[in-house]
């Protein structure tokens, strides 16, 4: 009989530690599914985000992990308080995984636990000898940013937008200014006078979702994405990671796909999720040749978020993308992503400010 331990045990044992009660333990990425169900208990008992649930984070996995990623799950006295899926990107650095379709790293932590002692714990279960940890792209709504301290630095990754949903759509519309109020009345007018009615489509059937992707990607196919191939299409992983989702997320009742039509065409889409208080907007396209007559993203988006208004199910509208100049016509609401890093040594933070001040100074010169 072979007493030594196998492998998963001396994974398990050599990346266990213990302070002040905290035990981070790191399993593969293959054996996520052993334990997504305290991954998803955790996620509702916190940020509770659509984009962190099994519905999003499983298609994720399973169209872009390399399979070197591991998943890291942190307990205090016997109860799991913190959990992340984990990359090495270079011999001395990890961070969170962090495909380009996630608008968040995979991080979930409860309100109340020390930044710094999570990270600094977890560094210490880290395969090698890696000398920053970072943290990617992180919410203030769903997890309060933590101060600088120590070994510990945040710092800022983009602005984005949301719209809260409150009173009724006419005093939101009022609300708006003057040029994108009569932007939208000159659109619809030059519909009018071309004889093109338009119709807002909403698909919310798991079995419509493979015929949704294939619309999407003609339209995207169609536009710039397919000169740098990151147009999405049913035969590529981003057509797969979305088809994968949005039929998980449209079979619990919470995905939702927007078709606008002109005539008989299709000529705008937004590929959505949600949650009981929120919809997020992950993906948009619209016929690109249209783009000198008419905008019908813009008109779409009127019509969709007049739709939501009347609704009244929810109570937030999430971009997520970064802020760009319509965004500000849509809505005030923004706030600051960010990056959270944590240092093996203080003297790397002197380094890191070092080289970047050198840097920027040569650059000037040239």
């Amino acid at each position: 009989m072979d007493d030594r331990p196998d492998q998963k045990s001396v994974f398990i044992n050599l990346n266990l530690i213990t302070s002040l009660n905290m035990k981070w333990k790191l399993y593969p990425i293959s054996e996520f599914r052993d334990h997504q169900h305290e991954w998803e208990r955790l996620n509702q008992n916190t940020t509770a985000s659509p984009l962190l649930s099994l519905g999003f984070v499983m298609p994720l996995i399973e169209t872009f992990s390399s399979g070197k990623e591991v998943l890291a799950c942190c307990e205090i006295e016997g109860e799991v308080q913190a959990m992340a899926i984990l990359i090495q990107k270079s011999r001395w650095v990890w961070t969170t995984f962090q495909p380009s379709q996630a608008p968040l790293g995979m991080w979930i932590s409860k309100a109340g636990n020390d930044w710094l002692q999570c990270l600094s714990e977890l560094m210490k279960v880290l395969p090698g000898f890696p000398l920053v940890l970072g943290v990617t792209q992180q919410d203030p709504d769903l997890i309060s940013r933590p101060l600088d301290d120590g070994k510990l630095r945040t710092l800022d990754y983009i602005q984005t937008a949301s719209i809260t949903i409150e009173g009724n759509f006419e005093d939101y519309w009022r609300a708006r200014g003057k040029n994108l109020r009569q932007n939208i009345k000159k659109q619809r007018n030059k519909l009018e006078k071309n004889h093109l009615d338009t119709f807002l489509q909403v698909s919310i059937n798991p079995d419509e979702v493979s015929r949704v992707i294939i619309d999407y990607g003609k339209i995207e196919s169609a536009g710039w994405k397919a000169k740098y191939g990151t147009a999405i299409h049913p035969a590529n992983d981003q057509g797969k990671f979305y088809q994968a989702m949005l039929e998980a997320f449209c079979s619990q009742g919470k995905g939702r796909i927007y078709r606008y039509w002109y005539n008989d065409q299709i000529v705008a889409m937004d590929l959505c999720i949600e949650d009981n208080a929120s919809i997020i907007i992950l993906k948009t396209t619209y016929d690109e040749k249209l783009g000198d007559t008419t905008s019908p993203a813009l008109l779409m988006r009127e019509e969709e978020f007049r739709q939501l208004f009347d609704e009244k199910k929810l109570e937030k509208i999430e971009f997520y993308g970064k802020l760009m100049d319509w965004h500000t016509k849509w809505s005030k609401e923004i706030r600051t992503m960010y990056h959270v890093n944590y240092f093996r040594w203080t003297i790397l933070l002197f380094l890191r400010h070092f080289i970047r001040t050198v840097t920027t100074v040569f650059r000037k010169i040239k």
